[in-house]
């Protein structure tokens, strides 16, 4: 096992997010990297002990390398943000990775690298050895568990996306007919995150996507190459994120009732194969948060 101290905000909800994530052993919140010993909550509280609430992360590294755990974590946060994550200000409120062991430095150099390219800003995420770690007591750990209708500031969706790709690995198991993954990979997404419509578009020859696996109301059986929403991610081989359908160029209305819409390529061998197409009956509804984990998700197919 090995642990990994990550700070996100208010604790609460970041704790709670990375206990979700397969291959996390055992967490526990506390204060990380300050000068005041032995702080209390309401110490830091007052921004006056340069303390930041922080997530002492116990994980597998066989079942959860570290590179894909710093990943997890910049989905929780805004990397951008200065002292500040959703409503919460102050300088305990700040953004940081801070690890005991050296070796893993350049693992995480290299998650940062990859992050702030795509940002194309420097991050105002710090990265330090960790100097100190002290527990808050025991009304904070496990707070959202305890208290279910708590204080979160982050978005309910994070927390269940995290059990939908574990459960759905689990229930993919070792099928090997892709008609029988896509299917109840359809139905476990739509039951879980109740989005409008579910469906998978399977490449047909080289010119159209046909109809495959799907759940919600009845669909287009067939969109040619480049053609809508979805033949523009099999194009282009990326996930495209629509806040107005209406505004997307040659959008194709399968339904009158759909007002955004997420497709994911689904992609084997540097070929894509398929899409998964989501669509929502509310606008912006899918952001990137949707996008890192129903790619996460695809790559079980």
């Amino acid at each position: 096992m090995k642990e990994i101290y990550l700070a996100g905000g208010c604790f609460w909800g970041a704790e709670h997010y990375f206990r979700n994530i397969e291959g996390v052993v055992d967490t526990e919140v506390g204060f990380a990297n300050g000068d005041t010993p032995s702080p209390t909550y309401e110490q830091v509280y007052t921004d006056t002990t340069g303390y930041a609430e922080t997530v002492r992360v116990i994980y597998d590294q066989e079942r959860l390398p570290l590179e894909e755990l710093v990943l997890d974590y910049f989905q929780a946060i805004d990397p951008l943000s200065v002292n500040k994550q959703g409503e919460d200000r102050g300088t305990r409120y700040r953004t940081g990775v801070y690890y005991k062991d050296p070796d893993d430095l350049e693992t995480i150099k290299g998650v940062f690298g990859k992050v702030e390219a795509e940002y194309g800003r420097p991050l105002a995420v710090e990265l330090e050895p960790l100097r100190n770690f002290h527990p808050a007591d025991g009304r904070h750990q496990d707070y959202l568990v305890k208290n279910p209708d708590g204080y979160c500031h982050l978005p309910l969706k994070l927390f269940r996306y995290p059990r939908l790709v574990s459960d759905l690995k689990a229930l993919l198991g070792d099928e090997p007919d892709i008609t029988a993954r896509l299917a109840n990979s359809a139905a476990l997404i739509k039951e879980r995150m109740g989005f409008f419509w579910v469906g998978f578009y399977m490449v047909a020859g080289t010119d159209e996507l046909v109809l495959g696996p799907f759940q919600g109301p009845v669909a287009c059986m067939r969109i040619g190459f480049g053609k809508g929403v979805c033949g523009a991610s099999w194009k282009e081989g990326r996930t495209i994120v629509v806040p107005d359908v209406e505004e997307f160029p040659g959008h194709i209305a399968c339904s009158s009732l759909s007002k955004s819409e997420i497709v994911v390529p689904i992609v084997r061998d540097g070929e894509v194969k398929g899409v998964l197409d989501i669509d929502s009956t509310d606008l912006s509804t899918f952001d990137h948060i949707d996008a890192f984990w129903l790619e996460r998700l695809v790559s079980l197919l």
